[in-house]
């Protein structure tokens, strides 16, 4: 595997008697490393889980394993010519789901001296230390990058597993720094199914001190925000071993889908601006979202009731449940026997009949057993109002969906909160049985976000995102929606928050969609809008 995998390996050693060149440096590291006595004191606690605490270095057990070393390199000419090295090299802006930093090229084959001159001591004299504390054979390659964290830079909650990483590693070069400048590593606890919990310690980083961790199943860490106006320059990477066995992770499941509520279309007359009961409106509508595959239709409700849904989101009577896992999403969903009257009315016209079958106008879907069948696409019968089946464009047909039903319970959407684990049956899946739907009330507001995961299906489906509460919202400040294609970081579609916006989107089994974490930035909005601390969102999916 070592063959295969790209990384730094230490260099050959110079032949005797050759001269080093003028720009040859030496990376000497603390000599507290070189001390047997500690060595052995670290083995030992690290071997029994117990914590080490010494000015030279310290070990803890929990959440997992990690170590502190201050005054990692010995002399502090080294490091600052090391810190000066790497802000001179070329940094490239990363930023996904998970996170947003500028991050070096691999450092594994840099030729600047001091930079060269830390990998070798890091594959070599630190790589044996390592190993003999943590009693893993270590490989004599490493990956190693350098990344740069400024203003709302962040890395969210994650594991670091990878086939063969057995230790990750960090080198603080920064500035003098405080917790509340944000960019501390963050340790998570983790639950009885191995999921992340709660951060229960937060190193703040520190002028030339090395972090190192075990990698296992409950390593969950992030980076915090970094809050203030400064650079938080590191060194990072991993030493591999031999694998080591992953238990299987909790499956989550979808929240539980339902069918329309039956229920008179006089409810959209009630709520829904008339532009959009036009038939006429219906049939552009239609044939733009069978080109686009999705639509953003504004001022969607009536003013009257748009104004009264903003009021009630004010309530203070409102229960807010906090979502997780933290590797997959963190928000707010409203309890629905706390919502306010209208707040429960508009949740109704979302699971209505009515509007199943208005969707189906807008998109041509078969939410409905009204809305045509792909057969008729030839006949079309805009008398009775109904839109063209859209089948061919965009959705599956029927063979196809048969074979993409789910047989057992599977991780959906990261922003499907909670996901709590259900039993459904195979007629409630896609392609099978009455079209259904799910959805929830959110909150969201600074450091709220969802995560695309390895475990997520894919399905075809409807997204409907209603927003409120977004006057003055910036796209720079997150919270927008973003579909991503599987597999890749560059974005197909953003949907931004806008007040009184009905935002369709239709998706396949390969498109995945996360909300982007908001960030600090979205506080300056207290200025004008001291009650907002942040906006609102009715988030649904349908399926036929």
């Amino acid at each position: 595997m070592g063959a295969k995998r790209r990384g730094a390996a230490a260099p050959p050693p110079l032949a005797g008697g050759k001269k080093r060149g003028k720009r040859e440096a030496r990376a000497e590291l603390c000599a507290s490393l070189r001390d047997a006595a500690l060595r052995e004191r670290a083995a030992a606690a690290w071997g029994r889980g117990e914590p080490l605490r010494h000015e030279a270095a310290a070990l803890e057990p929990a959440p997992f394993r990690h170590g502190v070393i201050p005054g990692f390199l010995a002399g502090p000419a080294f490091a600052e010519a090391l810190r000066d090295e790497l802000l001179g090299l070329g940094f490239r802006g990363r930023c996904n789901d998970l996170l947003s930093l500028r991050q070096s090229e691999e450092l594994g084959g840099r030729p600047e001296p001091h930079v060269a001159a830390l990998r070798h001591a890091l594959c070599e004299e630190f790589r044996a230390w390592l190993s003999a504390v943590t009693q893993i054979e270590l490989e004599p390659t490493i990956d190693i990058s350098c990344a740069k964290y400024e203003y709302t830079d962040v890395l969210l909650c994650h594991d670091d597993e990878l086939e063969g990483r057995r230790i990750a590693f960090i080198l603080y070069l920064v500035p003098p720094w405080e917790k509340s400048d944000g960019g501390t590593l963050d340790l998570y606890s983790t639950d009885e199914h191995l999921q992340p919990q709660q951060i229960i310690k937060s190193l703040v980083p520190s002028w030339n001190t090395l972090v190192f961790f075990e990698v296992s199943p409950v390593s969950f860490h992030q980076v915090s925000e970094v809050v203030a106006e400064k650079c938080r320059l590191s060194v990072s990477g991993w030493f591999h071993g031999p694998p080591v066995a992953r238990p299987a992770r909790c499956l989550e499941a979808a929240l539980p889908r339902s069918p329309h509520i039956p229920c008179d279309h006089e409810i959209l007359y009630e709520w829904i601006n008339l532009v959009y009961l036009d038939m006429e409106s219906q049939a552009q509508i239609q044939e733009e979202f069978e080109e686009r595959s999705e639509i953003l239709l504004k001022d969607f409700l009536k003013k009257e009731k748009y104004q009264l849904l903003c009021e009630a989101l004010e309530s203070k009577d409102i229960r807010w449940s906090r979502r997780g896992p933290a590797n997959k999403r963190l928000y707010e969903a409203a309890e629905e026997d706390s919502l306010p009257e209208v707040l429960k009315k508009f949740l109704h016209l979302l699971r209505s009949e009515a509007l199943f079958l208005l969707l189906s106008n807008f998109t041509g879907l078969k939410l409905h057993f009204l809305a045509p069948e792909e057969e008729e696409d030839e006949d079309e019968d805009a008398g009775e109002g109904r839109a063209e089946d859209a089948a061919g464009q965009s959705s599956p047909k029927p063979d196809q969906e048969e074979t993409e039903q789910h047989t057992e319970s599977n991780c959906h959407r990261p922003d499907q909160p909670n996901n709590i684990p259900e039993a459904q049956d195979s007629e409630t899946q896609n392609g099978s049985g009455p079209p259904v739907c799910a959805g929830e009330l959110r909150h969201w507001t600074h450091r709220h976000y969802t995560l695309v995961h390895d475990a997520q299906a894919t399905e075809f489906a409807l997204d409907l995102l209603f927003f409120c509460g977004c006057e003055g919202w910036d796209p720079e400040y997150g919270g927008f929606t973003s579909y991503i294609a599987k597999g890749e970081d560059e974005e197909l579609l953003t949907v931004n928050p806008e007040d009184n916006c009905l935002a369709l989107v239709y998706r396949d089994k390969e498109t995945m969609k996360f909300v982007k974490y908001v960030n600090h930035r979205s506080l300056a909005r207290l200025e004008k809008h001291p009650s907002r601390t942040g906006f609102w969102d009715f988030s649904f999916v349908y399926y036929e």
